[in-house]
């Protein structure tokens, strides 16, 4: 028998059932005030991690996230939201979960348990040296999770993690292990909950500080994001406004005719007679 793992330890809440939805919320509540303080302890790991990465993604690298079930869906999550966020191509992030698209919806049994299937669903894209994976998995132990790490650190790739245990297996393959340590869950062993919480700040913590030193950002904005819909349409015409003193109608010609709010500042800067932004 090893050492329970922390996010197997017992609830410090017991007879949930007999709460009240108020007594059951608010404890919650208090649980995941917990989270945001295990990840800021982690933030020494995370920084070298993103460090590194950048370096990778700045020679053409990219960024593959890859777990099982609630960890691998929130990977998936992540790198989804990027393209139409900061206009990143949806080949430069990727997020690959065990069980493939299924398991986005339905739970595939034993998917995870396939130590070499992780390395296996790498190859469809073809991985090389300049490329970074990140193992997500709150047990740190996950077979399909550390195999993947084991075998793209073993064939020259960058390799990182985030997990909510200790010294796991999966955190000893990585280059760059992210521990976010939030305690028991507030029903035992429900890692979606608090780890799923942690996992989730720390990708918009790693993802985002990429985009913005990959500069897909400007002053505090998107100024790459897609105009998917009439929402992002808006909102960049209101940019625009502000960033070049125009009318909402002259604004949101402007940034349909260039496709961006990134193309149109330049194309505004350079028409006025002024100094091309660098964006």
């Amino acid at each position: 028998m090893g050492t329970e793992k922390i996010t197997e330890q017992p609830s410090r809440f017991d007879h949930l059932e007999e709460m009240s939805v108020s007594e059951l919320l608010q404890h919650i509540n208090e649980e995941d005030y917990r989270v945001a303080e295990a990840v800021k302890r982690a933030i020494p790991q995370i920084e070298p991690f993103v460090e590194a990465l950048e370096k990778r993604m700045k020679k053409g690298g990219r960024l593959f996230y890859i777990g099982a079930g609630t960890s691998g869906r929130l990977g998936v999550l992540d790198a989804s939201e990027l393209p139409p966020t900061f206009g990143v191509s949806d080949t430069k992030v990727i997020g690959i979960i065990a069980g493939g698209d299924r398991a986005l919806r339905h739970a595939v049994e034993k998917a995870e348990d396939i130590t070499d299937q992780g390395w296996k669903d790498l190859q469809a894209h073809e991985p090389i040296n300049k490329d970074t994976v990140l193992g997500i998995a709150a047990s740190g132990s996950t077979p399909y999770v550390v195999g993947a790490i084991k075998l793209a650190k073993q064939n020259g790739l960058l390799t990182g993690c985030i997990t909510s245990n200790l010294n796991t297996p999966l955190a000893q393959a990585s280059d760059y292990p992210i521990e976010t340590i939030v305690g028991p869950e507030f029903v035992t062993g429900s890692s979606r909950m608090k780890s799923g919480t942690a996992q989730k700040m720390v990708l918009n913590m790693i993802s985002t500080a990429l985009m913005i030193r990959m500069g897909r950002v400007k002053g505090n904005r998107m100024i790459k994001m897609q105009l998917k819909n009439a929402k992002l349409v808006d909102r960049g015409t209101r940019m625009l406004m502000d960033m070049l003193g125009l009318s909402y109608d002259e604004a949101q010609q402007r940034l349909l005719e260039a496709g961006s709010v990134a193309a149109a500042c330049a194309d505004g800067m350079d028409s006025g007679g002024s100094e091309k932004k660098n964006l």
